[in-house]
């Protein structure tokens, strides 16, 4: 090979290898620039999580682990308080656990939305009652509301877990704590999609008649046949979230009537 190809050779290979060091360069950015991305998204699950992490700490109260009998969940509501006025209870369910957070009301239904229960803009916010509702849970129906998260299993985005009547039959039950510590045990009968302007979400009932179209409502946009007895002084507790296409029209809920 004379000497004029051989340069010939070497400087194809050098153009070569600059085109693949640019497309590496290239692939590397573009890595950590979805990375940093991603990261950007996250934060705000994480930080967010963190803080409700904190806020049950402190709030629930553990009783003496050495007693046989099983300690009843208890919430330091005076702390919650002091932290947040807004406060009116707290939600739990034993499945899934992850659904344990303090209830707020606002004067009105948005500002929840974007601040969590420490009122830090997070876009987790906050697990709270609807504006029009009594803040002492005596309304035939209590609407309470929280994020479908999309990511992960903060807030209501667990309620999906019902979509599957096995999930339900094991797990039926919700419970909720007004101030006093009054624990609120409630049966769930309905779980479906609805329209988000549809009479489930309705609190006020001037007539018998008028809670019993209510009821029937209820039973009719369920996915499921649940017994269980309802009538016209049952108090309803209904619980709504985003559907997981997160339809602007459409709303996930799930209901319950408290048993005495």
């Amino acid at each position: 090979m004379s000497k004029k190809q051989n340069r010939k050779k070497k400087r194809k290979k050098t153009v070569g290898e600059k085109i693949l060091n640019v497309l590496l360069y290239t692939a590397i950015a573009v890595f950590v620039f979805s990375l940093i991305k991603v990261v950007v998204m996250l934060a705000p699950y994480y930080s967010g999580e963190k803080t409700y992490d904190q806020v049950k700490a402190d709030a629930i109260i553990v009783e003496d682990k050495d007693k046989e009998e099983k300690p009843a969940f208890q919430v330091d509501f005076k702390m919650l308080k002091a932290e947040n006025p807004d406060t009116v209870g707290w939600i739990r369910f034993e499945e899934p656990s992850v659904i344990s957070y303090p209830i707020v009301k606002s004067l009105d239904n948005q500002e929840y939305l974007t601040l969590t229960f420490s009122r830090t803009p997070n876009k987790l916010g906050a697990i709270f009652m609807d504006k029009d509702n009594s803040s002492d849970f005596s309304d035939r129906n209590t609407i309470i509301y929280g994020h479908n998260m999309m990511v992960g299993e903060q807030m209501f985005t667990s309620l999906h877990n019902y979509n599957e009547e096995e999930f339900l039959r094991k797990h039926p039950y919700f419970y909720i704590y007004d101030l006093e510590n009054k624990e609120m045990k409630f049966r769930i009968f309905s779980v479906g999609e609805i329209k988000s302007e549809e009479d489930n979400y309705r609190i006020d009932f001037p007539t018998e008649e008028s809670v019993n179209e209510f009821l029937e409502t209820c039973k009719y946009s369920s996915y499921y046949d649940v017994d269980v007895k309802l009538d016209a002084e049952s108090k309803i507790v209904t619980l709504s979230t985003c559907t997981d296409s997160n339809s602007e029209e459409s709303r996930f809920v799930i209901q319950g009537v408290l048993e005495e």
